[in-house]
């Protein structure tokens, strides 16, 4: 019976062939201008092999039709055990040469430009397709430019590499069309800085064993603001220079010390208030552990550090040590007022350490002072008479919808009036 497979699948066996025959010599006895040589034919050769994956992807949604799946990118990576985002990679840049982009994925297919290359090229031309809103052109002028721009960047892949042609792409449209430049580089800029800000965000995990993993996404003008101001602390020239007693650790390290003594530098004088408060770090710790420096002391949050830590931190002045007497309670710093002082509000935040409503969790920080016994009604401001609410709670025990009481603990339990 003759062979009826497709001339694509049989010539895809051939160079399956041909690489099992290449992985059956040893390229360790390769001579130095051989070996820089197999270098650039096997990266050439992989590249090109992604390119035509890449391809077949693009056209391959009947698959994942046939089979169930949500795309074909997911039907990839669990078919051929490939990462999903590497998959859902590839099924971009496949569709986006297949729909748009035809000279780029010319170039891909004929290995003139390598995959890394096609995702920088890609990126650049749809960036600039949403930019025909921001200038007066017909379409005609503007599918013209966005040729101009396409072939431009296929051929400056032959000089430069996916880093270069980023920058060169960031001034594309000086290059293709330098009457519509400044507005349009003025507007994705614009774009950029609004979702730059969309995107902030800042998460603290502990760890349990005395670290923490902070991990932020944050506009780059700000990173850049850090980075140099760590960079004061730390002054590196390279990753693996001496520190300035003569230690050698890694550059990420030093950042992170730098970090820690920039937080340490900060004047907590001008922060905005925090819980009601002077943006101060309060610790609550023994007399004794304070002076000897032996023990442990524990921040507002529960975690705990060992005296000398706390003793150091001291020295600093950021911090407020909370020091308890022989029955471990804070001396009530209450004061005939009607508001509760800042001293006050620190000893509240050291005994309740979080809202004191049944089941909340928000921390003493992000909390408000409360009267157990209202002021208007001869209560004192005091600690016997205050506790600390978050705004929802605080704002609850004044509803006259629902009703609360006081439990064993001190917490209190609120519930809705029938």
């Amino acid at each position: 019976m003759a062979d009826t497979a497709h001339p694509y699948l049989a010539d895809v066996g051939c160079a399956e062939a041909f690489l099992d025959k290449i992985a059956d010599r040893d390229p360790t006895f390769l001579s130095v201008p051989e070996k820089r040589q197999a270098l650039r034919m096997t990266a050439h050769l992989a590249s090109r092999a992604q390119a035509m994956h890449a391809r077949v992807i693009a056209c391959a949604d009947d698959v994942a039709d046939a089979d169930g799946c949500r795309d074909v990118a997911a039907w990839v990576a669990h078919r051929t055990h490939t990462s999903g985002a590497a998959a859902r990679r590839l099924q971009r840049l496949g569709v986006a040469c297949e729909l748009r982009w035809h000279r780029v994925g010319t170039a891909l297919a004929g290995g003139h430009v390598s995959v890394d290359q096609g995702h920088v090229m890609v990126a650049a031309l749809d960036d600039l397709t949403d930019a025909f809103d921001l200038v007066e052109a017909s379409a005609e002028e503007w599918s013209a430019m966005l040729a101009r721009a396409e072939t431009y960047l296929v051929e400056q892949a032959a000089d430069f590499g996916p880093r270069e042609l980023g920058r060169l792409a960031e001034r594309l449209m000086e290059v293709v069309a330098p009457e519509w430049a400044e507005k349009v580089e003025e507007e994705q800029l614009r774009a950029a800085e609004r979702r730059a800000r969309r995107r902030t965000t800042l998460g603290v995990r502990h760890l349990g064993d005395g670290s923490a993993i902070i991990r932020a996404q944050v506009p780059e003008s700000i990173a850049l603001r850090l980075t140099t101001m760590l960079e004061s602390f730390t002054n590196p020239r390279r990753a693996d220079e001496p520190a300035a007693d003569g230690r050698r650790v890694p550059y990420e390290r030093r950042l992170g010390e730098a970090f820690c003594s920039l937080l340490e530098a900060v004047d907590p004088s001008r922060l905005p208030l925090h819980g009601g408060d002077a943006t101060t770090l309060v610790i609550t710790m023994d007399l004794t552990a304070l002076v000897d420096g032996l023990g442990s002391a524990t921040l507002a949050d529960g975690s705990r550090i060992t005296a000398g830590e706390a003793r150091r931190l001291a020295c600093t002045a950021q911090l407020v040590p909370a020091v308890l007497g022989t029955k471990s309670v804070p001396l009530d710093l209450g004061h005939a007022n009607r508001l509760f002082s800042p001293g006050q509000r620190k000893a509240l935040a050291i005994r309740d350490k979080e809202c004191r409503a049944d089941g909340c969790t928000i921390p003493s920080t992000w909390c408000e002072a409360h009267h157990l016994n209202p002021w208007s009604a001869g209560g004192k401001t005091d600690l016997d008479n205050g506790i600390l609410l978050c705004n929802h709670h605080h704002h609850l025990i004044h509803d006259e919808r629902y009703l609360h009481q006081r439990m064993p603990n001190g917490d209190i339990r609120f519930s809705r009036r029938t």
